[in-house]
């Protein structure tokens, strides 16, 4: 039987693990924090995980060079492994004793932990593989929780995620801060700036690894929007937001119509 490793039990691994079992699949967990509790197969030392033939590593960004590094002493060579960091570049310059894959799921809230795990939670998402290497078992899971795979390579991944979150992140951030100082903003603050403001409740150790790991493209990111914002107070607003609009529901196909 096929059998799968979890490690780390956040949002993203404890999601993966809850599709997992609910999908009959033998899955191991390794988390120090979820161990010992009412949760089965949930150990807390690497070595359960000798004879998985798919481990998902869903540490923090700060932590996963460690684990990838520390896997080495009890994998096969066969074991297919792939993290699920928010970036790619810095996790894909090295080569690991065993097929390591990386991975992007492009699924979560602005909430952490288990608690925060839920199933379902990659059903419509986009799951991104930046590399060349193929598990047709990897693929196969992803698939049947729900997820589209888009390939491409670490470097536009990372450009790409500046754009779309971590920027976002950023601006979520900023926007807060500037009312700071404004006890009357405060007071009138609604479902608007409630929700534009919802990412600057994003974790604190994961916002501070994406900015500290993509400053670079994330700085590029913010003269692209300051040129954007140009664009808007500068030519036909009325043309420019029509466009916007049309363009934001084709993305999404929501079918929200603010007035």
């Amino acid at each position: 039987m096929t059998k799968i490793g979890v490690v780390g039990l956040g949002l993203i691994g404890g999601s993966i693990f809850k599709d997992l079992i609910k999908m009959g699949f033998d899955v191991i967990g390794v988390s120090a924090s979820q161990s010992g509790g009412n949760l089965k197969n949930v150990f807390d030392t690497y070595s359960v995980l000798c004879d998985c033939d798919l481990i998902f590593v869903c540490k923090e960004m700060s932590k996963t060079l460690e684990v990838l590094d520390d896997l080495e002493n009890y994998l096969k060579q066969e074991t297919v492994v792939c993290d699920v960091c928010s970036l790619k570049e810095f996790v894909s310059k090295k080569e690991y004793k065993y097929n390591f894959i990386p991975t992007h799921p492009m699924a979560g809230t602005e909430f952490s932990g288990w608690n925060a795990a839920k199933e379902g939670l990659f059903k419509g998402a986009k799951w991104v593989i930046t590399s060349d290497k193929k598990s047709e078992l990897l693929e196969k899971l992803i698939k049947e929780m729900g997820a589209e795979i888009v390939k491409t390579t670490p470097q536009k991944h990372d450009e790409a995620v500046a754009l779309i979150s971590h920027t976002p992140m950023v601006i979520a951030q900023a926007l807060f801060k500037s009312i700071e100082n404004n006890d009357l903003a405060k007071k009138l603050a609604s479902s608007g700036f409630r929700d534009m403001t919802r990412l600057a409740l994003s974790s604190i150790n994961m916002a501070c690894d994406m900015v500290n790991l993509n400053s670079k493209n994330i700085e590029k990111s913010i003269l692209k929007l300051y040129s954007s914002l140009g664009d808007l107070t500068h030519g036909d607003y009325r043309k420019e937001i029509e466009k916007i609009k049309e363009e934001r529901n084709k993305m999404f196909k929501d079918g929200i119509n603010i007035l």
